[in-house]
């Protein structure tokens, strides 16, 4: 296996997956190609994965000149910053986002902004993104189609890791694009683990959107990170609600315990077990994050 390598999904016979090797650690980023009359991807990769994006697609059997639609989960930069490279490469395919997230496709200046406060140093792994104009982007609602030529993907609002967030259905297979709706499937651990950024995160409206994930009724949940989840889907979504629960209430009681929200940082940082996964540069960075996000939401 190697950064770059490109996968089927499994029961899916023209969707395949590229490892876009996103903060040097393999399959961290996942891409997904779709082959058909219309293809498309789902989410856009960092942009500084751009021609490994780009090679995944040609390695599925898709020319990137061709394709038709660039789907966003949400506009977190590490999922939608190559979508304005994409739209550059491929003069027909439309960007489809959640109409919360569409202003900022269209000009990315405060999401850079907010995403360099939030990452500091990690800053170096992304890019500025290119903007997408205007008339190429399709804002969803809940409930919008997505017509493919011969299939349907459905965006879903599942805005508790971040109001801009969708999940899509394609209504062909069922396989779900979760997004960071359903957490981050660790395939080397054989566990999922929480993803709870700032500013916006809701622990109520994380729990509520696993529900939307389960009653979508998914053949195989194809997540951004690591690729595609286990076969018991209905398991890993309960244990994603444990694992969000228990982190909550962990970094609450740190909180209570040391005060200042420095230290809790520090703390859960330096508690984290993820090195051997993304390495302890990024781990640290992750849990870092994380719990920012958890102390942002213990204050409304």
């Amino acid at each position: 296996m190697a950064v770059g390598d490109v996968r089927p999904v499994r029961g899916v016979s023209d969707l395949h997956y590229v490892d876009t090797g996103m903060f040097d650690t393999p399959w961290y980023g996942a891409v997904y190609v779709l082959d058909g009359p219309e293809p498309a991807v789902v989410d856009a990769g960092i942009g500084t994965d751009r021609e490994r994006v780009l090679a995944g697609c040609r390695a599925a059997g898709v020319d990137p000149t061709d394709l038709q639609a660039v789907l966003l989960t949400h506009v977190h930069l590490d999922h939608a910053s190559g979508a304005g490279f994409l739209a550059d490469v491929a003069p027909e395919a439309t960007v489809y986002v959640h109409e919360a997230g569409a202003p900022h496709v269209v000009d990315p200046s405060r999401l850079v902004a907010g995403t360099k406060a939030a990452v500091g140093d990690a800053w170096r792994w992304y890019t500025e993104p290119d903007p997408v104009p205007e008339d190429r982007v399709v804002a969803l609602a809940d409930g919008d189609p997505v017509p493919l030529g011969g299939r349907t993907l459905t965006a879903h609002r599942a805005p508790g890791h971040a109001p801009h967030q969708v999940v899509y259905r394609d209504e062909r297979s069922g396989a779900v694009f979760v997004g960071d709706a359903a957490g981050i499937w660790v395939p080397p651990r054989g566990e999922v683990r929480e993803t709870s950024p700032p500013p916006q995160f809701d622990l109520e409206q994380c729990l509520a959107d696993l529900d939307t994930v389960h009653d979508l009724d998914p053949a195989v949940l194809c997540y951004p990170h690591f690729g595609p989840g286990p076969d018991d889907v209905s398991g890993v979504l309960e244990a994603y609600a444990e694992t969000l629960e228990e982190w909550v209430e962990r970094v609450a009681a740190v909180r209570a315990e040391l005060g200042d929200d420095e230290a809790v940082l520090e703390h859960l940082a330096d508690g984290t077990d993820l090195e051997d996964v993304w390495g302890p540069e990024k781990a640290r960075a992750e849990a870092r994050l994380n719990a920012r996000g958890v102390l942002a939401a213990l204050e409304d």
